[in-house]
């Protein structure tokens, strides 16, 4: 049974690159901007007739994407690479549906991945604060970010309010994303316009913690073949019981679909999103124990965090024949994100304080940094039907050009509070500034404690990569129950990286390579709803791939001199992979399981002592990580939807330049996490549910690198309940309570057991939707 949401009649969210479900896709693809006549039988929602309690009928809509009366399942990729639905698929790909987004009430990336199994979250060198980071089986994905298939470079905060449908791939796949994805990629599917059909949805919500949100949907024909898409977001609350620290969102994203002609369309995209807040860096771990849960607020009055995005995106779609169709996307984007925030840290006053020599304290420091990005990329893709040696192919033939500018800098940031302290450190003791008095209580005046003085300082690193690659995929049926996925993909790359050094002398790295990669998989259809298969994919990285660490070795920047990086080899992965799916119950519940193991060779090391003149290399670093996981998704029955997942890993450090480290389990890396969403129907205006989010323990660190005993997350495990009431055929009430139980967990923390980021405590929120 589906929501009384998806009762009201609304259009599909179009996207030229969908294939239908039972064809090739090249001869079915949805062609944004074509004509009516096409759109009613390539693109139009599939309609049935429902009857309610009381008997009155309704038109139940049904997502392009997704399956007939199975809110929480995706039958398709928005990515029209992947040539079949995603059950018939050789790889991991869990898809996350709008409806599934929305009853479990999260709005930022970070907060949708992080309850995803398989996925962790990661801080950065100093603190660093630019945006998310994320780590998939293990491995660094904070530059794997796609938008509708293109790479998404800057270190921004993401939002969902103009998402249709978020896909998440396991496993390394440089076929489709290009260098990096070693642990995977995410991609956001983006809502489109679409001239069948007209609509205005408006949700405006009150909450806990001085939350508000308020957005709109908006999709307006302009004619038979044009149509014009709104969305736009206002959020704000303060951090659930870390206020004054607060979070701000507001946002644009507007499509415009225009069909010249029955073979000819256009769409042009325009995302905004100011994100912006004021936070701290969680708490600390002590050494050998737990994360410090009832650490005071510690923002200071001057900090800030500033993401800003700026994107356009300009598609053609031109279809020559039944068995032929081309698409090229064109977008150019700038970011800019800045932050000063402060950090915490146990420590004892040092034997020159002249009050409380020896005592246990907190002390504060400073983090902050600024980022600029700009980047242009072309991706062509052709989509072509043929017949070699006797069978029949589906050929994807694409070339993509990109060229991603990057500047980062700091702020220059002087204490003007006076100092309430002597704490030792790296260079001796010296004067700071600490949360806790010589009685252990909390000083007064916290927030103007440290009283910064800010100014933007100047730049110090210059990064660019430009890229041109080239790649052809096939799917062929070699016989009536066994298919065949292939690819291969070369990326030729220019990478320069001026970086000034403590010493302000600026140093040139620069070099060119190529990055060859592929995929392959089998499927074998045992029936009609079930499968086996099994694949092998690739992936590459470059040596200082990472734009946000300049020289910064150990966190995906670079290691060694100016002439070694030309030298060292490429990160290379590959990962193997054996599963099976089941389209269950009519096609509404996708079960899925898989084992897999990934090996990432080359590591780039940062080993104290040791240098390329002494080894003869950089890349001294093995790394491998096992697993099973499982999966479901859609409907056990009419009434009941879930969205479910469970991943069982082992990681090992298996070769390093550092004998101790061989043998270890990864940082950041959780063996056992799953994720449970379910809701229940109880009739056809009222439905309600909950999640559950379980992540095991995890030593902190930096990626690639060997986990930490002295500094480790605890597991958690975490409860959300939601309700949804249909009060009339046009508005609706949603209630979300979040860590019901209001839980003290943790999600990420840096190798000295600093930067220990807190969940959000206890949170409600309730919704008035309406749809016109």
């Amino acid at each position: 049974m589906k929501n009384a949401q998806s009762s009201i009649k609304k259009p599909t969210s179009l996207r030229a690159q969908l294939q239908a479900m039972n064809s090739r896709p090249a001869t079915t693809m949805l062609i944004a901007g074509a004509t009516a006549a096409a759109f009613s039988t390539m693109a139009h929602a599939q309609e049935t007739e429902t009857q309610d309690q009381a008997g009155d009928t309704s038109t139940d809509v049904i997502y392009v994407y997704g399956q007939e009366g199975a809110d929480y399942k995706a039958r398709v990729s928005g990515d029209a690479r992947r040539m079949a639905p995603l059950a018939d698929l050789p790889a991991t790909i869990t898809a996350i549906t709008q409806e599934a987004l929305s009853d479990a009430g999260t709005t930022d990336l970070r907060e949708t991945l992080n309850r995803q199994p398989g996925i962790t979250l990661g801080t950065g060198e100093n603190g660093n604060a630019f945006g998310d980071r994320y780590i998939i089986r293990g491995f660094e994905a904070r530059s794997d970010v796609f938008v509708d298939g293109l790479r998404d470079p800057g270190m921004t905060i993401r939002e969902t309010f103009a998402v249709e449908q978020l896909e998440i791939t396991k496993g390394p796949s440089s076929t489709f994303a290009g260098r990096g994805s070693t642990g995977g990629a995410v991609n956001s599917i983006t809502k489109q316009a679409n001239p069948d059909g007209e609509f205005t949805e408006i949700e405006a919500g009150l909450g806990t913690d001085e939350y508000r949100r308020f957005t709109v949907d908006s999709n307006m024909p302009l004619g038979e073949n044009a149509a014009i898409r709104l969305n736009a977001v206002h959020g704000y609350e303060e951090v659930p019981d870390r206020g004054p620290a607060e979070r701000e969102r507001n946002g644009l994203a507007a499509s415009l679909l225009v069909g010249a002609s029955d073979r000819l369309s256009f769409v042009t995209d325009f995302y905004y999103l100011d994100a912006s807040g004021d936070t701290d860096l969680g708490t600390y771990i002590v050494p050998n124990g737990d994360p410090v849960d009832d650490i005071p607020v510690y923002l200071q009055d001057e900090d800030f965090l500033e993401s800003e995005v700026v994107v356009g995106t300009f598609k053609t779609i031109y279809e020559a024949s039944p068995t032929f169709r081309i698409e090229n996307t064109l977008r150019y984007g700038e970011t800019e994100n800045g932050y000063v925030i402060t950090g915490a840290r146990g420590t004892t006053r040092a034997a020159e304080d002249p009050v409380a020599p020896g005592a246990e304290t907190i002390s504060l420091s400073t983090h902050q940094g600024w980022q600029e990005v700009e980047y242009l990329v072309d991706q062509l893709n052709a989509y072509v039907d043929a017949s070699l040696l006797g069978l029949d192919h589906q050929f994807v033939i694409g070339a993509e050009y990109s060229d991603l500018n990057v500047a980062n800098g700091n702020f220059d940031v002087e204490n003007m509070g006076a100092t309430n302290c002597v704490t030792a450190g790296r260079f001796g003791a010296s004067p700071g500034y600490c949360l806790l008095d010589a009685s252990g209580n909390t000083v007064g005046n916290v927030s103007g404690l440290l009283g910064r003085d800010i100014t933007r300082g100047a730049q110090d690193t210059d990064y660019q990569v430009e890229t041109l690659s080239i790649y052809l995929m096939d799917k062929v049926s070699l016989t009536e129950k066994l298919d065949l996925f292939a690819g291969i993909r070369l990326d030729s790359f220019d990478y320069r990286n001026d970086v000034v050094g403590f010493g302000d002398d600026a140093q040139s790295f620069a070099y060119s390579d190529e990055l060859w990669n592929g995929h392959a998989g089998l499927v074998y259809h045992l029936t009609e709803q079930g499968n086996i298969y099994a694949s092998i994919s690739s992936s590459s990285n470059i040596n200082g791939g990472e734009s946000d660490v300049g020289a910064n070795c150990g966190y995906g920047g670079l290691c060694g001199s100016p002439d070694d990086v030309s030298l060292g080899e490429p990160e290379d992965t590959t990962n193997l992979e054996l599963g099976t799916k089941w389209d269950v119950f009519d096609e509404k519940l996708l079960l899925t399981a898989a084992a897999f193991q990934i090996t990432k060779r080359n590591v780039m090391e940062g080993v104290r002592g040791l240098d390329y003149s002494t080894i003869g290399t950089l890349n001294t670093g093995e790394i491998e990580v096992a697993g099973v996981e499982f999966g479901a998704s859609g409907n056990v029955t009419e009434a009941l939807s879930v969205q479910a997942g469970a991943t069982f890993m082992s990681s090992e450090v298996t070769e390093s330049a550092d004998e101790s480290a061989i043998g270890a389990h990864l940082a950041n890396f959780a063996e056992n996490s799953a994720y449970v969403q379910a809701r229940y129907a109880f009739t056809p205006r009222f439905a309600a549910g909950g999640a559950v989010t379980y992540q095991g323990e995890m030593g902190a660190g930096q990626p690639d690198s060997a986990a930490s005993t002295t500094y480790v997350v605890p597991s958690y495990t975490k409860l959300d309940l939601f309700a949804d009431y249909q009060l009339t055929d046009t508005y609706g009430l949603k209630l979300n309570i979040g860590n019901v139980t209001d839980e003290d967990y943790y999600t990420a923390s840096y190798r000295s057991g600093a930067f220990t980021y807190k969940g959000d405590a206890f949170n409600a929120r309730l919704t008035l939707r309406g749809v016109f």
